[in-house]
């Protein structure tokens, strides 16, 4: 029996910030009934994490402790830390800044590999980040690489700061994605890349459901395809 077959299916869909990855992930592991890994949240603990602590957060040896000693839980949506409700915490901005920059660090992306991997239950998982396919689950059914303009995003996240009722400022908010593209596409521990096998999807100006029927329209056809083999 192949590592294929043996092991519940996954969806890895990469791609860069505000590319639409957790909004599509997570409806498509709706629709199939699949668990869902956000994996941008557990680097956004260990930034707060690191941050409430004191801790440099460009130290590698310093920040791969404290991912390895992470106490944390995930319930009905709420992310929890040290018995913390830190759901909003983790969703900021400057959540997301430390997070790009601890995930740049080999010792912290090597921490969380195995939490990570942990997800991959029946009766499967659709996980989403910027190396699920190129790394953590390189043997994924199927391998999506979502991207979108950089001033989409920026209007995206905009869009989502100012709906929580956040200020926000949208010339920014480009520039930070910007920076942000940059840094995790150069990072030297698993830079954000398409992988050869993926299917690229540009969703700049796509409703988020035709992306959606799109990911599950490629996901009957590649089990179509393994049941005629």
């Amino acid at each position: 029996m192949s590592a294929d077959t043996a092991l519940p299916p996954v969806i890895a869909i990469d791609g860069p910030s505000a590319s639409g990855k957790g909004t599509i992930a997570a409806a498509v592991a709706r629709q199939l009934g699949f668990h869902y890994l956000d994996s941008g949240v557990l680097y956004r603990i260990v930034g707060l994490a690191g941050t409430e602590r004191g801790a440099n957060l460009d130290d590698d040896a310093q920040m791969s402790r404290i991912a390895l000693n992470l106490n944390i839980k995930f319930d009905d949506g709420r992310v929890w830390l040290d018995h913390r409700d830190v759901s909003d915490l983790v969703r900021d901005e400057g959540a997301g800044a430390a997070a790009s920059r601890v995930g740049a660090l080999p010792g912290v992306r090597i921490a969380l590999m195995a939490l990570q991997r942990g997800f991959r239950r029946a009766p499967g998982l659709v996980a989403d980040g910027r190396d699920m396919a190129s790394v953590v689950f390189q043997d994924a059914q199927l391998k999506i690489y979502l991207t979108a303009t950089a001033e989409e995003r920026a209007q995206r996240r905009y869009k989502q700061l100012i709906d929580k009722g956040h200020s926000a400022n949208i010339t920014a908010l480009l520039q930070d994605i910007c920076a942000r593209d940059l840094r995790d596409s150069t990072r030297v521990a698993a830079p954000l890349q398409k992988c050869a096998d993926a299917v690229e999807i540009d969703t700049t100006g796509t409703p988020a459901d035709a992306v959606v029927a799109q990911v599950l329209r490629l996901y009957q056809k590649h089990q179509k395809q393994q049941k005629t083999q």
